[in-house]
């Protein structure tokens, strides 16, 4: 289903989330509001407040909370795209120059902790303990994925356990976060508040993993990055991992030296290993393992047309092409 008719469900509530994000953001130091103005305008797909506000009126919660809580998942994802731009030195985001390269290093890093503070207060505002929780712990988990794939950068020995624990921590825990919100704000029973928590996992690592594939196998127009941008920045993702896998002496010898120089001199031939293993096939597959673990795990909750709606997101997750 494409993701406008999902969107549709909610739409008004992600207008009400939009119109949040560029009131709440305002700061009287302008560089904050110019920057932060600047990376809200490049949009992106805002797929985790969609997730919080499907997840919301899953659990039959219709009040403004979610609305408020969809805008801080967005301001922490927000936040990490930020520092993670000046940690991989990326030059493209959404299709446009990086905000480290228009601001610099220093401005994007402390924006970024604007922001990222400035979710958490939004957050307690609320004055929901489960849902502060909920937050705390994930974020903790997140940093620790981050560190984890700086860890693994440049090393062609990772392996595909030690991929899964970073795209667990530093994707899957996000869309973990935005299911439960739903059933937190609702009080919900703690089997339900599982249910969601196990979607949402599944449903980010199967995010992630269509993301990774799509680095080298879609256009700089599609991605709004530059195609080959993990191999650049030595990143040994699950298309390297098992191409690495199934190729020969030879081929492994290419992937190991780009992923050790963090070069992307030979992604031609790279592209072509790539496709000639196999390994975009099965980054796809475990993709939509993933998402069909998510939509079991979605079963367990009531029936309805918001139910139906985060069925076809993971749907949508393992069959976009951008």
């Amino acid at each position: 289903m494409p993701l406008d008719s999902i969107r549709s469900l909610v739409l008004a509530d992600l207008e009400a989330t939009n119109t949040f994000l560029t009131t709440e953001l305002q700061s009287p130091i302008p560089i904050i509001n110019q920057l932060i103005e600047y990376v809200l305008a490049a949009g992106g797909k805002r797929i985790r407040p969609l997730l919080v506000l499907l997840s919301a009126r899953t659990a039959n919660h219709h009040g403004a909370e979610a609305i408020t809580l969809a805008s801080a998942i967005e301001l922490i994802h927000t936040a990490t795209l930020l520092h993670d731009d000046v940690v991989d030195n990326s030059s493209l985001r959404r299709g446009n120059a990086t905000a480290h390269t228009i601001w610099g290093n220093e401005a994007s890093v402390l924006v970024g902790d604007f922001i990222y503070s400035r979710a958490f207060q939004l957050i307690v505002k609320l004055q929901n303990l489960t849902v502060m929780n909920i937050f705390a712990d994930a974020t903790n988990l997140i940093a620790e994925g981050e560190v984890l794939q700086l860890v693994n950068c440049h090393d062609p020995d990772t392996t595909e356990e030690a991929y899964f624990a970073v795209i667990q921590r530093k994707t899957g825990k996000l869309f973990e976060v935005g299911a439960q919100l739903g059933p937190a704000l609702a009080q919900s029973s703690a089997e339900q508040l599982n249910f969601m928590q196990t979607y949402g996992m599944h449903l980010g690592i199967a995010y992630q993993l269509i993301d990774d594939a799509l680095d080298y196998n879609a256009s700089v127009e599609e991605m709004g990055k530059n195609v080959g941008n993990d191999l650049a920045e030595g990143k040994p993702t699950l298309p390297l991992i098992y191409a690495m896998r199934k190729g020969t002496p030879t081929e492994v010898a290419l992937i190991r030296k780009s992923i050790e120089t963090g070069t992307s001199e030979q992604l031609d031939s790279i592209l072509e290993i790539i496709e000639s293993t196999g390994a975009i096939h099965y980054t796809a597959q475990a993709a939509k393992i993933h998402a069909g673990k998510a939509n079991s795990a979605l079963i367990q909750m009531p029936n309805s047309p918001y139910r139906k709606a985060l069925h076809d997101l993971a749907e949508f997750v393992v069959e976009r092409s951008y």
